[in-house]
């Protein structure tokens, strides 16, 4: 017998939009993993100026998948899930770096118990010296829209070691059982942009299934904490899908109370937030404006 066939296949996924040589540099990361059985694929989002053909070209191995146009984080990973063969899918963010153990054990916890449906490693961040992103995540206060992950800008030194149920993954490296989405369906393609493993997070728990934090895998992220990366267009989508989330994931009373709280809470004080920056203001109102022209929206939709 094969070590292969020993190992359950790993279908890695990730999406390129404009940034080959970043993707490349995940993708040398993934040729030094020591887990043996794995494919990799790679959707190209309708990159508008940097051609994806190198990819392919350093690294024939992977699975490399045009898109004509970009659909967004979900659309983008949808594409690939349709394709992908293994018993277990990993999201990675393309600006990341691996460690050559970090499929182990997550594929070990995942097969340690078929009611987890995802694991998340931890994540640090790839331009700070130990400095944590992601070691798990609390609940979502589905009234004021908030919650945190543990271990936020703090230097590892193991204090977050303890392998434990989350609240919700990250989607950066997210694993993900393959039978749970045949099961529930792909990501909820309107969202475009954040927010996409909150929602498939929510879907899973309903189904019955745990969420897990690995810390024994873990990734580099390529996000700066020193500058952060703020721009209007995520301004328009964290606000515009913030209130989505909401309508999506709640009901009833808290439906009520969350719409009350943001509208006379979160609201104007983003307002005062960006009340001298117009390119914002402007983000902060059309992801409102979106909510409100497209609120027959099926709240059970799940493409």
């Amino acid at each position: 017998m094969d070590i292969k066939s020993q190992h359950p296949m790993v279908s890695i996924v990730s999406v390129n939009y404009d940034q080959p040589e970043v993707t490349c540099e995940m993708l040398a990361s993934l040729r030094n993993v020591t887990y043996p059985n794995f494919e990799t694929l790679i959707v190209d989002n309708g990159s508008p100026t940097k051609s994806p053909d190198s990819i392919k070209e350093k690294y024939p191995e992977v699975q490399l998948i045009i898109s004509k146009k970009n659909m967004g984080f979900a659309g983008g990973n949808n594409i690939a899930l349709k394709k992908a063969k293994g018993d277990y899918i990993l999201l990675l963010n393309n600006d990341t770096e691996v460690q050559p153990d970090f499929l182990d054990s997550l594929v070990a916890l995942m097969e340690s118990d078929k009611k987890i449906g995802i694991a998340s490693s931890k994540i640090l961040y790839f331009y700070e010296d130990n400095i944590i992103q992601y070691a798990g995540a609390s609940p979502i206060n589905h009234i004021t829209s908030r919650g945190f992950h543990y271990g936020y800008k703090e230097i590892d030194n193991g204090q977050l070691d303890d392998v434990k149920e989350t609240a919700y993954p990250h989607g950066a490296c997210m694993m993900i059982r393959k039978s749970v989405l045949d099961e529930l369906g792909l990501l909820y393609e309107g969202y475009f942009l954040y927010y996409e493993e909150l929602d498939f997070a929510e879907r899973v728990k309903r189904a019955g299934y745990t969420i897990y934090f690995q810390p024994n895998s873990s990734i580099l992220h390529k996000e700066s904490i020193s500058t952060g990366k703020n721009s209007p267009l995520k301004t328009y989508y964290m606000n515009r899908n913030r209130v989505l989330f909401v309508r999506r994931n709640t009901k009833g009373i808290t439906f009520l109370l969350a719409m009350i709280y943001f509208f006379l809470i979160s609201l104007p004080k983003n307002t005062l937030k960006y009340l001298f920056d117009k390119k914002h203001l402007s983000a902060l109102y059309r992801g409102v404006l979106w909510n409100i022209r497209n609120f027959d929206i099926n709240k059970n939709q799940v493409l």
